[in-house]
């Protein structure tokens, strides 16, 4: 199905290991375009990309490996160390992965596409989409999940739990909610009714 654009813009988030991925990919699997801000960092600070070279002024040459490559560990250890510091890093890459953001959404071939953003309220990205589909589990559920995931302790998951609003925040500020903690056949179902239910507004808003 191909549509006019500018597309309806589908704000997707949520917290760490509520899984934003595995929903990103059920729409792509029904021709949904995703466009994904993790990935479009990934890409910004890559070595040589004008991103990096700002990380390199703004936190020195030993962010970098011998590689060229940043050493994102090392960056993320610095990062979570002071807000100040994750606020110099913002500065640098939200600009740059909102205009992308915006350049992608503008050409998608649908009539609607999903942005996902898993800090779409921490960084202040609600204004750039039209809905915003938070992806919602308990607590107890993200610790387990996103630990095994990650293979890292469960303290560390609370560690970064504590630098994203609360699941209450996200709940607040959500159009549309997908449960994920009832299993695969029913968070599919949710996904297919949501779908139907985006083509039908963006339709409507084309009228």
């Amino acid at each position: 199905m191909v549509a006019l654009t500018p597309s309806l813009r589908v704000g997707l988030t949520g917290g760490i290991g509520s899984g934003k991925t595995t929903v990103s990919n059920l729409f792509a699997g029904l021709g949904v375009p995703i466009i994904d801000a993790d990935r479009i960092s990934h890409d910004l600070v890559r070595s040589g990309k004008p991103a990096y070279l700002k990380i390199l002024r703004e936190f020195g040459v030993d962010v970098a490996g011998e590689g060229g490559e940043l050493r994102r560990d090392h960056l993320r250890r610095i990062v979570f160390s002071e807000p100040e510091n994750r606020r110099r890093l913002e500065a640098i890459i939200h600009p740059l992965v909102r205009l992308e953001i915006a350049q992608q959404a503008a050409s998608a071939p649908y009539s609607y596409c999903i942005i996902s953003i898993p800090l779409l309220f921490e960084s202040g990205k609600g204004q750039s989409v039209d809905r915003v589909l938070v992806v919602d589990v308990s607590e107890s559920t993200q610790l387990l999940r996103a630990s095994l995931r990650d293979g890292v302790s469960e303290d560390s998951i609370k560690k970064i739990m504590d630098t994203q609003v609360s699941r209450a925040q996200r709940l607040a500020g959500a159009d549309d909610v997908i449960q994920n903690d009832l299993g695969p056949e029913h968070l599919c179902r949710q996904v297919k009714k949501l779908h139907d239910k985006y083509l039908v507004i963006a339709t409507n808003s084309l009228q």
